[in-house]
């Protein structure tokens, strides 16, 4: 067992990598030489440079740390990597950020958030409240949470892992207390089929500690539970669970609603990040909150001031003409999700998507779902799937998908037309840029072209 105390020196294969960079920064404040590779400069990798990282863009064997006590890489690197291979080959310690997340988490009290969707808003939401009632909170995030401006907040007590079930890697912590926000078809390149899907979270459900909690939404299947531990329950409002809302009141981007719990209420809590999704992972993280003592009053202000995390229901443009939403929703139910939150909050404007498909093999698997998601726009852009780690699949393109939308107004475009696309349309109203790939890249430009339109 590798002993992190003992570790001087960490080179990084992927540290741009949302789930690689929490680790670095984390190993980084605590005063390891951490340094790294990545494919790609963004603006995360800038962070990390001023932050004092060195990171090097280029696969070669003279820029790699050869003084390294220990490697992480992260499942994205490809096999015939020659940094990789190099370590491989020299007998250097080359382990998963998985199970270097597991050996930093566990070593706190580990409150773990898994889940096909809603795992870092979630994730985010509970360690906002937690810091913000002066807990000492170590988060691994999954994206950045806008109140603290990074995917990484650094404490020694309580540690939020969030947990990908992605190649099994949450498989990696022994949670004291874990919440599973959904179990859904997903990565179907890495799982066989859902029956695989819920077997490893049922696996998960096994790794909650002795004398632990499992929360879990009300959709989980009883068959994933672990009964030998404490199980909690939560919804939306179905009073069935232990944790629901009720009164929600929905007012010009203000969510006031009631938290029921097995305890008793608390009343008029407010949100001001959007969709009804994201109150139901509110509800989790004030389950999550409740169980280690933080107060009602603590709670309220937790969720009053949490603003939200980067490109989830992430709102760059509000004005009389336009509003720009960004989205990470890159599975049919996460679309689902951010396409009713958009018409909830502008129920009488017209609603063009962006959507850009992420991966082959999802989209493959997926692509009957995607398109009864996508025919609930109005207006729809389809671009070129993002191919991310995978090999083209023969005969699987945007097409298949457009193929099935139901809507009229629909068109595949590459990312390279899609600002002059925007550009020139007469009847926009709100727009959603959605996917996991590198969409993103194009935020700030349609963020600009919307502000100059709207002069």
């Amino acid at each position: 067992m590798t002993n992190l105390n003992n570790i001087q020196r960490i080179y990084f294969l992927g540290i741009g990598g949302i789930g690689m960079s929490a680790l670095a920064r984390f190993f980084n404040l605590h005063g390891k030489v951490v340094t790294g590779y990545d494919k790609t400069r963004t603006a995360l990798t800038d962070e990390l440079e001023i932050e004092g990282i060195k990171i090097t863009f280029e696969d070669s064997l003279e820029t790699l740390d050869k003084n390294a006590d220990l490697v992480i890489f992260t499942p994205a690197i490809p096999n015939d990597h020659a940094q990789y291979n190099w370590y491989l080959q020299n007998n250097y310690t080359v382990l998963k950020r998985a199970q270097i997340l597991g050996l930093a988490a566990n070593s706190m009290f580990n409150i773990s958030i898994a889940g096909s969707h809603g795992k870092t808003s979630t994730s985010s939401i509970t360690a906002h409240v937690l810091k913000e009632s002066n807990k000492s909170v170590a988060a691994f995030l999954g994206g950045i949470c806008i109140n603290f401006n990074s995917n990484f907040i650094d404490g020694n007590e309580y540690a939020i892992a969030e947990a990908d079930e992605f190649d099994r890697s949450f498989l990696q912590l022994e949670p004291n207390i874990a919440l599973i926000t959904s179990v859904d078809t997903d990565h179907l390149d890495i799982y066989g089929n859902l029956e695989d899907i819920e077997d490893s979270f049922h696996a998960f459900c096994n790794k909650v500690r002795n004398n632990g909690i499992l929360i879990t939404h009300l959709s989980v299947k009883e068959k994933i539970l672990n009964k030998n531990v404490k199980n909690l329950r939560y919804s939306l409002s179905d009073s069935t669970a232990d944790f629901y809302t009720k009164n929600l009141i929905i007012n010009k981007g203000e969510y006031t609603f009631d938290v029921v719990h097995p305890n008793g209420i608390i009343e008029n809590v407010k949100s001001y990040y959007g969709g009804k999704h994201n109150i139901e992972n509110a509800v989790g993280a004030i389950a999550i909150a409740l169980n280690i003592g933080v107060s009602a009053d603590d709670i309220k202000n937790g969720i009053a001031t949490f603003k939200g995390v980067k490109r989830r229901f992430e709102t760059h443009v509000r004005n009389a003409q336009f509003v720009y939403i960004d989205d990470y929703a890159h599975h049919p139910r996460e679309l689902d999700a951010t396409i009713s939150a958009a018409k909830e909050l502008y129920p009488n404007k017209k609603l063009t998507v962006v959507f850009q498909p992420h991966l082959f093999s999802r989209t493959k698997d997926l692509c009957d779902e995607f398109a009864a998601s996508l025919s609930k726009a109005d207006d729809l852009i389809l671009l070129d799937i993002y191919p991310a780690r995978e090999k083209p699949i023969e005969g699987v393109t945007s097409q298949i998908i457009l193929d099935k939308v139901t809507i009229a107004n629909k068109q595949i475009a590459s990312k390279d037309e899609l600002l002059e696309i925007i550009k020139n349309k007469t009847n926009l109203e709100v727009l959603i840029t959605v996917g996991a790939g590198d969409i993103d890249t194009k935020i700030n430009e349609i963020k600009n072209l919307l502000n100059s339109k709207s002069v």
